[in-house]
């Protein structure tokens, strides 16, 4: 009787703990019932709106200048904001070492010459062998190369403004010792009309705009005045320093004279209109799965009522935003939560009112 009385009780556990553990999510994800859910309505964002931009203007032929050869720099002839003609001489390194290195590799050249003739006349005279009038002919080469790398060495122990423009910093002095390639001067080609501005732009704003499209450009040192120009040039990849891409509005009209390199502009870039990119969505970040690279998925309902996934194309990621350029084009909302129980076409229920995502 003890032993029934027993086994009753142990069937008895399991039933109690079944009929009093509140399970919602697993009874959800392995029976029939819909899986609750929030949504955010779907709407397409033109890729031609307005971009407003901020920067500073450069020139597409700012260098440093250095020298070839290391030493104790001279002379400084110009100073910072002076304006530069193209060849003008600019530094000169003190040029007693490099002398003597010439001077040597000229000594060198001069006795393998003498060396060689000498050979060659003994060669006529058979005395010399083939050999021997193939080395010398051979040192007297190699002294000629030393000869002519020392001579360049010396021509760049000068440095010479490479064109038109402007010094803009000055980055050593007079009596300082430098390495060969050290950074002396900074300059640009400003009197040629190059500018640019330069502008920090958005993961988002990056696949939007396009070589040649349009922009407005204004700085408070011509108030009133508005410039034109188009986008010329953009990065391939992210600065370091600021954590944006960055991109390059050259001025397509008569170059003011008020502009100066590191002043700052602002402008308005128009993204022009293409086929293959008509707009973008933006989506909370925590709704895209399976992220690789420029893909990944969503889960989207047309009905509110099955969940369906779909891969979409990642064109750019912001701080709490993914930026989608394709994939959403059929779908009516996105499913920003409750993803993780979610599989293709599985029924969902709406537990919260609908967001819009742009």
């Amino acid at each position: 009787m003890k032993a029934i009385h027993y086994a009753a009780l142990l069937l008895g556990v399991p039933i109690f703990y079944a009929c009093n553990t509140s399970t919602p999510v697993a009874s959800t994800a392995m029976g029939n019932d819909t899986i609750p859910v929030q949504v955010m309505k779907l709407n397409l964002e033109s890729s031609n709106a307005a971009i407003p931009v901020s920067g500073q203007f450069t020139t597409n032929n700012e260098v440093m200048l250095s020298f070839k050869t290391g030493g104790i720099i001279n002379s400084l002839l110009v100073k910072e904001g002076d304006a530069v003609k193209k060849g003008q001489l600019l530094a000169t390194l003190n040029l007693t070492e490099i002398n003597a290195q010439v001077q040597q590799a000229q000594l060198g050249y001069e006795k393998a010459k003498r060396d060689y003739q000498r050979t060659k006349n003994l060669y006529t005279d058979s005395v010399a062998t083939l050999e021997q009038l193939q080395n010398s002919k051979t040192a007297l080469l190699v002294s000629q190369q030393q000869l002519n790398q020392v001579d360049f060495n010396r021509k760049y122990s000068e440095i010479h403004a490479p064109e038109n423009g402007f010094i803009l910093k000055k980055m050593a002095d007079v009596g300082q010792q430098i390495s060969s390639g050290t950074a002396v001067l900074q300059t640009n080609g400003a009197q040629s009309g190059k500018w640019e501005l330069k502008v920090g732009i958005s993961d988002r704003e990056w696949a939007i705009l396009k070589l040649n499209d349009p922009a407005k450009i204004e700085t408070t040192a011509m108030p009133g005045q508005v410039l034109d120009g188009v986008v010329s040039r953009k990065s391939e990849g992210v600065d370091a320093a600021t954590g944006t891409f960055t991109a390059y509005i050259k001025l397509t009209g008569q170059t003011p004279k008020a502009i100066a390199a590191g002043m700052f502009g602002k402008a308005t870039l128009s993204p022009s209109k293409h086929v293959e990119h008509k707009g973008n969505w933006q989506i909370p970040y925590e709704a895209l799965l399976d992220g690789d690279g420029s893909s990944g998925y969503v889960f989207v309902t047309n009905d509110n009522k099955t969940a369906h996934r779909v891969k979409v194309t990642v064109a750019g990621i912001e701080k709490n935003t993914v930026t989608i350029s394709e994939g959403l084009e059929n779908a009516g909302a996105l499913i920003i939560s409750g993803s993780a129980y979610l599989t293709d076409n599985s029924k969902i229920s709406i537990h919260s009112p609908l967001k819009t995502a742009k």
